[in-house]
């Protein structure tokens, strides 16, 4: 059984995942026709072209697709709670589908930014995955560097960032308990 809830776990924190990207490549009007984007549209369209048709968009906020994560990670708890994996009541998991998506999003950060920091090192060019890794870090980065300009050609935002994602997790740890390290 607990093979079982490896896999479906993962395929369903991947497709979250999947999800969160094309919500923040929309938002932070990432090049469309990036592979990585093309890739992202290509996983999401199925799903989000239908439900586009009755949930308008606020701003430029994708609600349709805001509600798409929610709904998988929702999916992911109720089909746990069916095959018996897991015990709880249905109030406690519409909070507990709200905190894997806000986990996800922050877990998806961290590792595009441990990418750029990465390609950064070693990248001889700007390849199209490192130019989208770009447009999504930026927006976050460039008011860290406004505060905290270079220190010697050494860019500090990326370790700034870092810090504030773990400093977030730890409240949320404080504020969840239980729920938090579980997601």
């Amino acid at each position: 059984m607990q093979s079982l809830y490896f896999i479906l776990d993962t395929l369903f924190n991947l497709y979250l995942m999947v999800v969160i990207l094309r919500i923040w490549l929309q938002w932070a009007r990432a090049d469309f026709y990036n592979p990585l984007s093309q890739f992202v549209v290509r996983c999401t369209h199925p799903i989000l072209g239908p439900l586009r048709r009755l949930i308008p968009s606020l701003g430029g906020l994708d609600l349709a697709a805001v509600l798409l994560a929610y709904a998988v990670a929702l999916g992911k708890y109720l089909l746990f709670l069916a095959l018996g994996m897991i015990h709880g009541q249905w109030l406690g998991l519409l909070l507990v589908s709200l905190l894997l998506v806000l986990k996800q999003a922050g877990s998806l950060l961290f590792w595009l930014l441990v990418a750029r920091a990465i390609l950064s090192w070693v990248s001889q060019g700007r390849s199209p995955f490192e130019l989208v890794l770009y447009q999504l870090t930026e927006p976050l980065l460039s008011p860290i560097r406004r505060v905290i300009p270079a220190i010697g050609g050494l860019d500090l935002s990326v370790l700034v960032l870092f810090i504030a994602l773990q400093a977030l997790n730890y409240l949320f740890l404080d504020l969840f308990p239980s729920l938090w390290s579980m997601l």
